[in-house]
């Protein structure tokens, strides 16, 4: 099979360097919340695919499920014939995220497509051409996504990028002064001002916001602040769309994390975790909202291919068999607070925050929220790989750790991980490897 260097060595001669390497493992194989890699090495995982592996790796039911299907029927495109498993997920997904009365959905291949999709239904539906987003916020790259995507790193020498965009600060509590109440009456107030000197409500088709940041560092948005968002929405016929790619499918306690706040958007967004390890993703959304777009003007070639409709059902049915929901919130209980007790005595730990089981730390500088520790972050990480724990970073400074391990991980694992993460922090802290942010 070769030594793990032979095949990096392959993969640089052959995939272009645009594409990230955040480790150098070479993966074998995979199952629950254990990878090994070709020479036999196994590691935790506490990544999960970047959100994707909440059911775990290999769940046997869902490779059944794929298996099962595969001999079935393995594409037809939803366009030319409906197939059952498209429209059985479709019920599915209308039951577990309901949208008011009646819910509609629209099956695709990723969280990108996703997104794209969902901000053509709402200006089809307002007949509107602007989109506010956010500051932090990652939807995603293609030329749409990459737009509303906030890290400038994602996106140099991408332009022109799409018209229309308008940015506003993320309700950030660490960063406003610690107090929910104040930072969502100074965010909400600050919005209502931008559609006075930035954009106007009635040309506004849409504001869309993750309730938990991904790649903007785990940050949660206050629940007062969501509140007050869907009420100036319905104020000025703005469709509300949260994106909830990484955060969905039990990653937070619920199967949506709008569910723990109690505001029902017009429109959501979904994938990762939702296929079990196969490609696919959804816009799910007002009935009347969904039934607004012209025919033809939203769909795809292989969007709810069968084979990943199988492996979605099938997930859905393990996550709930799995009680899932609440080993995520277990799972993040005892990271808190692990990481917690770490917090009181290491000063550049300065969050330890989440929902749920997506939970993330973050580190700077002598415990100053403007000194981020870039390279202590990274000299962390990569000190975990080599001692047998998968994790990575987040953030526009690149310095905070997430976790996203599979939902399935056993406390024995977890345990295990973060005991090679504690040691890591205390002995990089104490070697003094204390570098800031990344240029």
């Amino acid at each position: 099979m070769g030594c793990s260097q032979d095949w990096l060595a392959r993969r640089d001669a052959v995939v272009t360097r645009g594409l990230p390497r955040i480790t150098g493992i070479i993966v074998d194989s995979a199952h629950g919340a254990i990878i090994t890699d070709i020479e036999g090495r196994e590691y935790i995982d506490f990544a999960g695919g970047i959100g994707v592996m909440n059911v775990g790796h290999c769940d046997p039911e869902v490779v059944e499920a794929i298996r099962e299907q595969a001999g079935r029927l393995t594409h037809i495109c939803a366009h030319v014939a409906t197939y059952t498993p498209y429209v059985e997920l479709c019920e599915k997904l209308a039951t577990i995220l309901p949208h008011g009365d009646r819910t509609k959905c629209i099956l695709v291949n990723s969280g990108a497509e996703a997104v794209e999709n969902a901000i053509k239904i709402a200006r089809q539906a307002t007949k509107r051409p602007a989109v506010i987003c956010y500051g932090e916020a990652f939807h995603g790259r293609t030329l749409l996504c990459t737009t509303m995507t906030s890290k400038v790193n994602y996106k140099r020498n991408c332009g022109p990028f799409a018209p229309e965009i308008y940015r506003m600060p993320y309700p950030d509590v660490l960063r406003g002064g610690g107090d929910p109440g104040a930072v969502t009456r100074r965010e909400l107030d600050r919005l209502e001002h931008a559609f006075h000197n930035t954009v106007a409500p009635q040309d506004v088709a849409a504001i869309i916001i993750e309730l938990v940041q991904g790649e903007g560092g785990f940050r949660v948005a206050p629940k007062a602040y969501i509140e007050g968002l869907r009420r100036l929405c319905d104020k000025h016929g703005i469709m509300l769309i949260f994106d909830e790619v990484q955060s969905g499918f039990a990653r937070t306690g619920a199967w949506g994390a709008y569910q723990r706040f109690g505001v029902t958007p017009d429109l959501s967004t979904w994938a990762k975790s939702m296929g079990g390890g196969m490609p696919i993703g959804a816009v799910v959304g007002k009935a009347s909202v969904m039934d607004a777009v012209e025919p033809g003007t939203v769909g795809t070639t292989y969007g709810g291919n069968p084979i990943a409709c199988a492996a979605a059902l099938a997930t859905i049915r393990r996550l709930e068999q799995l009680s899932a929901n609440d080993r995520a919130e277990h799972i993040g209980q005892r990271i808190r607070e692990r990481l917690g007790k770490l917090q009181s005595s290491v000063a550049e730990i300065i969050d330890v925050r989440g929902l749920g089981g997506m939970v993330a730390m973050e580190l700077a500088l002598a415990g100053d929220p403007a000194k981020p520790a870039t390279d202590l972050t990274k000299a962390i990480v990569d000190a975990c790989h080599a001692k047998g724990l998968i994790v990575i970073r987040s953030g526009i400074d690149a310095n905070v750790i997430r976790f996203l391990p599979p939902l399935v991980i056993t406390d024995e694992q977890l345990d295990k991980g973060l005991s090679i993460l504690e040691e890591q922090i205390l002995q990089h802290v104490g070697a003094g490897v204390l570098g800031g942010a990344a240029s």
